[in-house]
């Protein structure tokens, strides 16, 4: 009995261990230990077949909210969390489940009556469940032609992590080029990364940081190599850092930072002078004061609490909740929830800065513990034959005599057949439709005029295109169930003059 005793309490205090290690999202002390020794082996390897050079084509990397054919995630611990996020993206495109044993998974999910069609399953080894940080990151060459993926060095000791983008460029076929080797050696994690599809990306300086030769792991690049590493592998002309929070351990941005689209930042909110909240507000006042949108315009801004840990903060010994930390699958997007108040609040903030789009929260309370949430635990992967829209949407207006010009970047790389904006002033009435045209001298964008209309109008509209190949899309990912409005209202003048 003694020898059963001790034989099970081995059993769970090494299963207790290994779930341990995977749990938390910092490093630890001895994975530290080999950081150095790993950094260096693996800035001086790379996998078979593939490349250690840049693309000899110019690149993009996409956006989070472009078409998707797959999500990546990592069967392991937190999977009632696992379950919920397949459960609602398998209905939207492939999920790739890294696992060690893809019977286990599948005998899980259907005894939590989940459907495993549209899921796949690749057994390879893996350290943690973080797949956001090591996961593989799709780019096009050309905007929008040949799928090629990305994988950095991970700034972690954790060499099967560090594989799985191998592994998954694999089963994807993808040709896979590799930051491993000097001069083209990149330390990086993926939660440290966000990108507006178009050439402007966003981290914390522990990009810097991780690449330093001091930092213990084998960097060798100050800020000017990185930059220069991002533009040939990813596309990056323009990447904005900004100062590491005080309080937040990971120093991810997108623990507070998330890109809505090409031009909306949502930014997580503490209450005045709260833990992270004065350099969160300095790091967007920042970007406002120094960097315009793609479109040559602000950067608009929605903001959504960071609240309180049960009456805690993060400077307060409390966990660092956030919303922000959420993950785009087509025309689904879900956030974390934590079984309290402000749950409710940040729902109605995402229905109403995405409309059209299905909003799912999935309780995050066993992970957020662990300095990460739903972001930190997928990974996108771009759609093979992406058909590019690119859209800023139409200001509110007072001109009630001209029409309404729709201008898009619209692209594929078989050509565009055709495209069209569907708009109406009223939801209940049928939608109507205005051709596009190829615009003279702006190569690959189209336009088209919504007819004018008279004050207290709202208008409503979306872009539909069909390429030569016959693929179709729309923008915004949701239409028409989502659209684009703006009203037309009086001027500021008008009611003095009335």
């Amino acid at each position: 009995m003694i020898r059963i005793f001790l034989s099970t309490l081995i059993f769970f205090t090494l299963v207790f261990s290994v779930a341990s290690a995977q749990m938390d999202h910092r490093i630890k002390p001895d994975e530290l230990l080999k950081l150095q020794s790993y950094g260096l082996s693996r800035a001086n390897s790379a996998a078979i077949n593939s490349s250690i050079i840049p693309p000899s084509s110019n690149v993009r990397t996409i956006g989070e909210w472009e078409e998707l054919q797959g999500l990546v995630v990592v069967w392991t611990i937190y999977t009632t969390i696992l379950r919920e996020i397949i459960r609602n993206a398998r209905l939207e495109c492939k999920v790739y489940v890294v696992c060690s044993n893809a019977q286990i998974v599948i005998n899980d999910l259907l005894n939590n009556n989940i459907d495993t069609s549209n899921v796949v399953y690749v057994v390879t080894p893996f350290n943690t469940v973080w797949s956001r940080d090591y996961g593989p990151w799709s780019v096009y060459t050309n905007d929008v032609d040949s799928l090629l993926t990305i994988d950095w060095i991970h700034n972690t000791a954790r060499p099967n992590d560090d594989a799985v983008s191998v592994a998954i460029a694999s089963v994807l076929n993808s040709p896979l080029y590799q930051t491993t080797k000097s001069p083209w050696n990149l330390v990086n994690t993926g939660g440290n990364f966000m990108t507006d599809g178009f050439g402007t990306a966003f981290s914390s300086n522990l990009v810097i940081n991780d690449n330093l030769p001091s930092a213990s792991n084998g960097g060798t690049q100050n800020a000017v190599g990185i930059d220069r590493i991002v533009k040939h592998f990813m596309g990056i002309n323009r990447y904005i850092r900004l100062p590491t929070l005080p309080y937040d351990v990971t120093h991810h941005i997108d623990m507070y930072l998330k890109l809505l689209n090409e031009e909306t930042l949502l930014v997580g909110q503490y209450p005045q002078g709260i833990a992270d909240g004065p350099q969160i507000e300095a790091n967007l006042q920042y970007i406002l004061a120094n960097y315009n949108s793609i479109y040559g315009t602000p950067y608009k801004v929605v903001r959504i609490p960071m609240p309180d840990d049960y009456g805690r903060y993060p400077n307060t010994t409390g966990r660092s909740f956030t919303y922000t930390n959420s993950c785009f699958i087509n025309k689904t997007i879900i956030f974390p929830t934590y079984n309290i108040p402000s749950d409710t609040i940040a729902l109605r903030i995402y229905k109403e800065a995405l409309p059209g789009y299905n909003v799912v929260g999935i309780n995050s309370l066993s992970i957020i513990g662990a300095s990460g949430a739903l972001h930190c635990i997928t990974k996108e992967l771009g759609t093979a034959d992406p058909l590019l829209i690119s859209h800023q949407p139409l200001p509110n207006t007072t001109d009630t005599v001209n029409n309404y010009n729709v201008v898009a970047r619209i692209q594929n790389r078989s050509g565009i057949a055709n495209a069209m904006v569907y708009f109406r002033t009223d939801t209940l009435l049928p939608w109507q439709t205005a051709p596009m045209n190829s615009l003279s001298g702006q190569i690959n964008y189209w336009g088209a005029s919504i007819p004018s209309k008279p004050i207290g109008t709202r208008v409503y509209y979306y872009i539909n295109a069909l390429a030569n190949s016959g693929k179709q899309q729309v923008r915004p990912m949701p239409a028409p169930n989502g659209y684009w409005f703006f009203d037309v209202s009086r001027s500021y003048k008008d009611y003095f003059n009335r």
